[in-house]
């Protein structure tokens, strides 16, 4: 049975949803069912695709010996 359900949201939030919608040949309603189904499944989320510029920086710092008073350090130099 479904049952309508009336959500009070920004209209430029409303626009984005109905945009993503029409791109993914969803409607707004299919997606807000599959969001909180994701929500109660108790399942991890799946993962995104990683970017290609996101891989590329995979492993960049790898044997760094970096630690929070080194960002810490980089944050004070930078905002003097």
């Amino acid at each position: 049975m479904q049952t309508k359900l009336t959500l009070r949201l920004e209209d430029r939030l409303i626009e984005q949803a109905k945009s993503y919608a029409a791109r993914t040949g969803k409607s707004v309603s299919q997606l807000v069912a599959d969001y909180f189904s994701l929500l109660t499944s108790g399942k991890p989320p799946h993962k995104q695709p990683v970017t290609p510029i996101a891989a590329s920086l995979r492993g960049v710092l790898r044997g760094a010996q970096l630690d929070e008073e080194d960002y810490r350090n980089y944050l004070e130099e930078k905002h003097r």
